[in-house]
């Protein structure tokens, strides 16, 4: 009687056993340690979203007082040690039983064992005793499995489970919203909010407690909209005006007169909102404004941040030396330290026949010489080189901004548009906006933003007005 072990195998073959080579009492083992990239990866498959799998806060009032893992993650491990090792390859799985004793933790590693109990010579079916025990020693799992053994000796080239890339929207979303925990909300003027995903997300940024809705429009037909959406409008106020270019001068007037801190957009053209913040000189700060996204990128290891990609068409050098420092300054908002700036061209080098790449060095010298402060500035960079420290190697680029920035200062709003809505539609970024510059941020969302997205810039302009309450003029936001 062989009653070895067989640990998981670690060749580029596996090889099954069959039912004449089967023996009472032979077994089987497979190691595994669980992550919390497991647990999300067996609810995105499964479709089981129980907050005790998914949510610690909600985990840790329960009996458990914590995370588990779902219990048939580890039922999972026993098909797949059937499957695979034991008997392996030609296995038909008839039955199983199971008895979950103890609650599996992030960090245990279990070891399943498959143990044969009995042979039906006629129907070639075997039972096995399963056995799922963590690093404790205390079994978590236990059942008995009837399989069909395979009866052909199969030796097959071992496959590779798929590569998973675990993104989680909603979890960034999270802790995106919790930067703005314990700030009291800002009074904000959202203007012209004449279609429903504007006064929705007003209401919804309100809703969140980051902002205290000022709703500058047609009365009206803002009441109307809200009745027909079933958005409740109890708390916010609205000042009526005929039309969008005069809530825009409205707005505009409220926040120079300090009664608002905050500026956000709704169903009117950008330039129009714009073009009345410009003209009141009380907003100027003596910088140019510009815009900054913020993406949650699935690939990307951090928050990145891209400008300007919706306001500065062909910005000048100086122009840029603004648009950066605006960056560099919201992103210490953030809680960057001290953000890296790639500043992108199509190149890595110097081409006096791509002028990006002649903006580009200008503004890393006057970095050097500190005409920009605040952040660690490389450039030209191509936006391979940026992002990958891969790319960064193959080329033989040394730059500790390299693979690693955190703000991506495009050469033109053609460029950072289109790369804005790559990341968005073809790589699955989530994004949020904010235009910096004037004396109050201002939210500027498109009408395909989602409710998700119009609520995150309304926190980073939570964020930058809080900021703005404590700092003086012209000088660099503080971190929170």
């Amino acid at each position: 009687m062989d009653t070895a072990q067989h640990d998981t195998p670690t060749t580029e073959w596996i090889e099954n056993i069959t039912f004449d080579e089967l023996q009472i009492g032979q077994s089987a083992r497979l190691l595994r340690t669980l992550t919390l990239a497991d647990i999300q990866a067996f609810a995105a498959v499964s479709g089981d979203t129980n907050p005790a799998h998914l949510n610690p806060e909600y985990a840790e009032d329960t009996l458990f007082h914590g995370v588990i893992a779902h219990g048939m993650w580890g039922g999972a491990l026993i098909s797949a040690l059937l499957g695979t090792q034991f008997p392996g390859p030609g296995t038909i799985y008839l039955d199983q039983a199971l008895h979950f004793t103890k609650p599996v933790r992030i960090g245990d590693t279990l070891a399943v064992t498959a143990t044969v109990l009995s042979k039906d010579e006629e129907k070639k079916r075997v039972e096995l005793d399963c056995q799922v025990v963590n690093q404790k020693g205390d079994r978590v799992l236990h059942g008995t499995a009837r399989v069909l053994a395979p009866t052909q000796k199969l030796r097959l080239e071992h496959i590779r489970a798929p590569e998973i890339r675990l993104f989680d929207p909603e979890a960034r979303f999270r802790e995106l919203l919790a930067l703005g925990e314990g700030i009291p909300p800002v009074r904000c003027a959202v203007v012209h909010p004449c279609d429903v995903e504007s006064l929705s997300g007003a209401m919804d940024s309100a809703r969140h407690g980051l902002i205290v809705p000022v709703l500058v429009g047609p009365e009206v037909r803002i009441r109307h909209l809200a009745e027909e959406a079933g958005i409740d409008l109890s708390h916010a106020e609205i000042v009526g005006v005929p039309h969008s270019h005069a809530a825009a001068e409205k707005a505009a007037d409220m926040a120079a007169a300090g009664e608002v801190e905050m500026l956000m957009k709704g169903s009117l053209h950008t330039d129009e909102m714009i073009h009345a913040v410009l003209a009141r000189p009380a907003l100027r700060t003596g910088r140019r404004m510009s815009h900054v996204f913020r993406f949650d990128v699935p690939l990307y290891s951090k928050p990145l941040l891209i400008t300007d990609a919706a306001l500065n068409i062909r910005p000048s050098l100086q122009d840029k030396v603004d648009i950066v420092q605006n960056a560099i300054d919201f992103a210490r908002v953030l809680g960057v330290k001290q953000p890296k700036v790639a500043v992108l061209s199509a190149v890595e080098t110097v081409n006096p026949n791509i002028p990006s790449t002649l903006d580009a060095a200008a503004l890393c010298k006057m970095a050097d010489r500190g005409q920009i402060t605040g952040g660690v500035l490389d450039g030209p960079l191509a936006f391979d080189n940026a992002i990958s420290a891969r790319a960064a190697q193959v080329k033989h680029i040394s730059s500790p901004v390299a693979g690693d920035a955190d703000i991506l200062a495009v050469p033109d709003l053609e460029s950072g548009n289109m790369l804005a809505k790559q990341l968005e539609y073809l790589g699955g970024a989530t994004g949020s906006g904010l235009v910096l510059g004037a004396r109050v941020p201002i939210a500027l969302t498109s009408r395909a933003d989602g409710p998700m997205t119009r609520v995150a810039s309304a926190l980073l302009g939570l964020l930058a007005a809080h900021n703005a309450r404590r700092d003086r003029p012209r000088e660099p936001w503080a971190q929170r």
